[in-house]
């Protein structure tokens, strides 16, 4: 505590310097000059909302460059920084948008006045520079994190999560062998300028499979202008004893050219939880992006190319070399390795690369047309490091180079006042390749070559004023031919003898040489309905259908997944699943009070599961085996969101997110559904003391009391006698309530920049916790206190 009040002080010591204060003023048309009433316009904290007329004024503004975003219901959002001086006057004609069917577009806000706590646009992110991106989206209700150990993370839509939910990087499809459940999406958060979510299948632009939802990141805009901007953004935290850093430069024209470049470093050595060393844990980045681009009156086009390296530690403690020890770990909960701190990874461990880059084109017709066409191609390597011996110590047990080359035409039209429409087509070709030869190990995933085609349209029609129909529809085809390798006896065991001796090919020792080829015709659509029903209440519906086929882990997975400690068995007979989802949204955003109400019906057949089943003794010791299974799912949920400013400079900003998952099959609960869980903050801020803010944050998560239990009985050698020892491989940790503090300043350092410094501390009271979503909460806690100091400067 004495550490947060020093803080505090040290903070308060600068309120007395003061800020000159500028007006920014405007006003906000569509592309036929015509007022948008209603358009929400933000500076830096400050905002405003237009008039009839569509003008708007918002007063004291500080000197700097200022980041400023508007954004108007069907328009695309302006993102744009300007550089306050004086009073100044920007007016802005936006652009129609029918990309996204705005029910299920949770762009962050219900609040005008609190967007800036609520939103995942370029503050927030900053905030989460040194984490992953499955961290920065829990700030949004009703998204959880699936985690492996505490830096692999990926997020969790409505329980769902892996190949459901599509991850959209600057336009791409991110293509980063998604499937594994400890595969965290290979991308730097630090290369986001904003993050939108689109909840169910409603994203059809970017795939019919996106069951759980689409994560859209965009990079920041680069305006028309003669102009140059950037940020650096320096981390230091205890836990873990390392940091990160980031820095980014761009550049804009005024004759329509512009660039960027970005790079992110990230160090860390073992994490802690609250009474030992995490032993392994250690992570590092090395991380580039750069863009060049041009925007002219009538066509535009941009080169991006991203590279992601990343070397992450995994538990040693998930990694056992004895049956009696791998259960001793899991029924006790007490980590049977505990090492003194260290920076080295060492084995197990993951390698990961990821290439992406892209080539747009686009043009604007004089009918108010626009025609886009893109290329991308991506290339990812993934390693995963096993505890080896002898002369294969140093090499990988899994080598997997995935390559995808892909392409995307969309043609949209606003020529019409009350009907847009979009439609598009896209194509890719994939080809997985596992580098046997290197690892001498049987490939877990094998080489496979993959075609995907895909259409699809969008439309809107505004019937009045007050209510908005839109409705889409996408056929895809999808065809997977690959080259398997089967031990015979597993063969036999798993029944393929009977159904698959068709596509057996060859026979190499105790191997089955096998060519498994599987072909996919797949339909989804969605319809929604947006009723303006005042000017502050806003009812949103939705009814949408997805198809997501088997993915190459749930239909070859064949032996020891490194990552996770744990043997995985696919099934050839996996069959799609399709997903029906119906929801409905409240929002309400008046004086000093919002809130939104989120509730959702989700009924899925032959939903795919891992689940546990047994242990196996192999010659790299114990392992649990997985098995994927196919049931029929329900799924009900509630999200919900609230702000109140209760009291001048203070807010409450809560969160909270519930989903009832059933097995309708086996009429059991399903796993790995997220508990009940609560976010509640209170902030203080104070503009004219340098922009502090201070906040508390209270983050509860229930005990899941609703589990399948898969838990079973293994022999055990006890005093040279086999004894029958009851694994808990299914329990869920008790619940946990955590608190973490936060605190910020900013103060002009140069003539237009501006630094900020953050303090903040996870898990304030350092308590000792487990969470049922992460795999390694068998052999360990969750991290202890973290102290975490932060420095922006914006130039």
């Amino acid at each position: 505590m004495r550490y947060i009040l020093f803080f505090v002080f040290l903070l308060a010591g600068n309120q007395t310097r003061v800020y000159s204060q500028q007006v920014l003023s405007g006003t906000i048309t569509n592309e036929k000059k015509q007022p948008l009433a209603g358009s929400h316009i933000h500076a830096g904290t400050f905002f405003a909302t237009t008039a009839v007329d569509g003008r708007y004024v918002i007063n004291g503004i500080p000197q700097g460059n200022i980041p400023v975003t508007i954004e108007y219901l069907g328009y695309k959002i302006l993102d744009t920084i300007i550089a306050i001086q004086n009073d100044q006057v920007l007016d802005v004609s936006l652009q129609p948008d029918v990309s996204q069917l705005s029910e299920v577009v949770l762009k962050k806000t219900v609040s005008e006045k609190n967007a800036s706590t609520q939103e995942l646009k370029a503050n927030v992110l900053e905030n989460y520079s040194s984490e992953s991106l499955g961290d920065a989206l829990k700030e949004i209700s009703g998204i959880s994190s699936l985690k492996t150990g505490s830096t692999i993370v990926k997020p969790i839509i409505n329980g769902l999560h892996s190949s459901r939910v599509l991850i959209i990087n600057n336009n791409v499809r991110l293509e980063d062998q998604q499937w594994g459940t400890e595969h965290a999406p290979n991308m730097d958060v630090n290369t986001a300028g904003k993050i939108s979510v689109i909840k169910g299948a409603s994203g059809l632009q970017y795939g019919g499979d996106a069951i759980g939802g689409t994560v859209i990141v965009e990079p920041a805009h680069i305006p028309v202008k003669d102009t140059i901007f950037g940020k650096t953004i320096i981390n230091g935290a205890t836990n873990g004893r390392g940091g990160s850093i980031s820095s980014s430069l761009s550049k804009g024209y005024e004759n329509g050219w512009n660039w960027n470049l970005q790079g992110t470093f990230k160090y860390f050595g073992d994490f802690e939880a609250p009474d030992y060393v995490l032993s392994n844990t250690g992570n590092r980045e090395k991380n580039f992006s750069g863009n060049v681009g041009y925007k002219g009156e009538n066509q535009g086009y941009s080169f991006f190319y991203s590279y992601f390296n990343a070397d992450i530690g995994i538990l040693r403690s998930s990694h056992i070399s004895g049956m009696s020890d791998l259960i001793r770990a899991i029924n006790s909960g007490q980590p049977q390795i505990i090492r003194d701190f260290t920076y080295d990874i060492n084995a197990p461990r993951q390698e990961l690369q990821h290439h992406l880059g892209k080539i747009n084109y686009y043009t604007f017709f004089s009918d108010a047309s626009k025609l886009s066409l893109q290329y991308s191609f991506q290339f990812n390597n993934r390693k995963e490091f096993d505890l080896r011996r002898g002369d294969d110590r140093d090499k990988a047990a899994v080598d997997l180079d995935l390559m995808t080359h892909s392409f995307n035409a969309d043609f949209e039209t606003n020529s019409s006042e009350k009907v847009k429409y979009k439609a598009g087509i896209s194509a890719a070709y994939q080809n997985n390749a596992a580098n046997t030869g290197d690892t001498q190990v049987r490939a877990l995933i094998p080489n496979y070559n993959k075609f995907d085609v895909g259409a699809y349209a969008v439309a809107s029609y505004q019937t009045n004023e007050n209510l908005v129909l839109e409705a889409g529809l996408r056929y895809d085809f999808s065809h997977i031919d690959a080259k398997k390798y089967y031990l015979k006896s597993r063969w036999t065991e798993r029944g393929y003898d009977r159904d698959f001796s068709d596509i057996i090919i060859g026979e190499e020792g105790q191997q089955w040489y096998t060519n498994p080829v599987f072909t996919y015709h797949n339909f989804s659509g969605s319809l929604g309905a947006k009723y303006q029903l005042n000017d502050k209440l806003t009812w949103f519906s939705n009814i949408g259908i997805a198809s997501r086929n088997p993915n190459p882990a749930e239909l070859f997975s064949d032996g020891l997944h490194h990552a996770t400690g744990q043997i995985e068995l696919g099934d050839l007979r996996l069959k799609r699943e399709v997903a029906l989802k119906m929801s409905t949204a409240l929002h309400y955003a008046g004086d000093g009070f919002a809130f939104e109400i989120n509730p959702y019906f989700n009924t899925i057949s032959d939903f795919k599961i891992l689940i546990p089943t047994t242990i196996i003794l192999s010659n790299r010791g114990p392992f649990p085996v997985w098995e994927y299974r196919q049931v029929d799912a329900r799924m009900l949920g509630i999200d919900l969101t609230a702000d109140y400013d209760f009291a001048k400079n203070l807010n409450w900003h809560s969160t909270a997110a519930f989903v009832y998952g059933e097995d309708v099959t086996n009429d059991r609960p399903l796993i790995d559904m997220p508990p009940l869980n609560l976010n509640n903050t209170i902030s203080f801020k104070k503009e004219n003391w340098n922009h502090l803010v201070l906040g508390i944050k209270n983050e509860t998560v229930f005990t899941q009391h609703r589990y399948p239990n898969n838990d079973f009985y293994v022999d055990v050698t006890d005093s040279g006698e086999p004894v029958s020892t009851l694994v808990k491989i299914s329990r869920p940790p008790k619940g946990y309530s955590l608190l973490h503090f936060n605190s910020e300043m900013s103060f002009d350092v140069l003539k237009k920049s501006k630094m900020t410094i953050g303090f903040n501390i996870q898990n304030l009271l350092n308590t000792n916790y487990r969470d049922y979503l992460n795999r390694t909460r068998y052999y360990a806690d969750e991290l202890g206190r973290n102290f975490r100091i932060q420095v922006k400067l914006n130039y």
